[in-house]
């Protein structure tokens, strides 16, 4: 009988899924910290038969830049192995033929290029950090008490991030205020979406079981994840809080110090 528990689940796993800010580095000023052991850590798992992707809410800089900004740190990583909520929410908008009024951080803009933006009929809202001021706020809740039928969608909904200076709220808190502003319930696209979890197993061709997620946001990652039908893993590092371990609704498959030492658990349980 297999084992079902962490880190006993490993041997029977075919893909790992990493969140990124937190778990191999903490963001902040220039590119950001690579955290300790986390750039050899990919490698082993590049290096491993498990297939490997990395899933984010960054929603500050396009796909490319991000990636550039983490290769300069070090890491092994592709644009094609990176799923953001932006290009997921790309995809959507031109599916339901929406036009968003944008609330997005300016590095996150070009994502958006083959939108059509004129006369907006929703409005998609991500981690704008110092664009989130009031005049902008109110310009999105403008667009959206004016419609009939007003569709918000945010890409992720967390609470807040760590950078190398300290906590950041996130975009989930100005999710929040729009709506109750407008007395609606927003789209959430990013991580904890089981939709976006499984557009990432999709790609590897992995049932949900046969994939593990490593994150440091317990709600949004583990949550997330064990909700779509994988394995969750919290790391102790980037958001990571003491009380995670005690949380009401969501209890983590397992917790570790950092992703070195889940990536160093898992790979000794395959070779046994």
């Amino acid at each position: 009988m297999a084992d079902s528990g962490w880190p006993g689940c490993s041997k029977s796993l075919k893909g790992v899924i990493l969140d990124m800010c937190g778990v191999l580095y903490d963001s902040g000023e220039g590119d950001g910290v690579a955290i300790a052991g986390s750039i050899e850590a990919v490698k082993k798992l590049k290096a491993s038969d498990l297939q490997l992707r990395f899933c984010t809410n960054e929603t500050q800089a396009s796909r490319e830049k991000f990636v550039a900004k983490l290769q300069r740190l070090g890491f092994d990583i592709s644009v094609s192995e990176v799923f953001s909520p932006a290009p997921a929410a790309v995809a959507v908008l031109k599916e339901r033929g929406l036009r968003p009024h944008l609330l997005v951080y300016d590095g996150v803009l070009p994502e958006f290029d083959s939108v059509d933006k004129t006369n907006p009929n929703c409005v998609v809202i991500g981690d704008a950090a110092e664009n989130f001021s009031y005049q902008n706020l109110n310009d999105a809740f403008r667009v959206l008490i004016g419609l009939e039928k007003p569709v918000l969608f945010s890409l992720g909904q967390g609470r807040y991030y760590k950078e190398t200076d300290g906590l950041k709220l996130d975009v989930g808190v100005y999710m929040k205020a729009l709506e109750y502003a407008c007395d609606l319930e927003a789209e959430v696209i990013g991580k904890p979406s089981s939709t976006f979890f499984k557009s990432v197993l999709n790609d590897m061709g992995l049932q949900p079981h046969e994939a593990l997620m490593i994150g440091d946001d317990l709600v949004n990652d583990v949550g997330g994840a064990k909700h779509c039908g994988m394995k969750g893993v919290q790391v102790r590092t980037g958001k990571y809080r003491p009380s995670d371990e005690r949380h009401p609704t969501v209890t983590a498959d397992g917790t570790v110090d950092n992703l070195s030492q889940a990536v160093d658990m898992i790979l000794n349980q395959r070779r046994h």
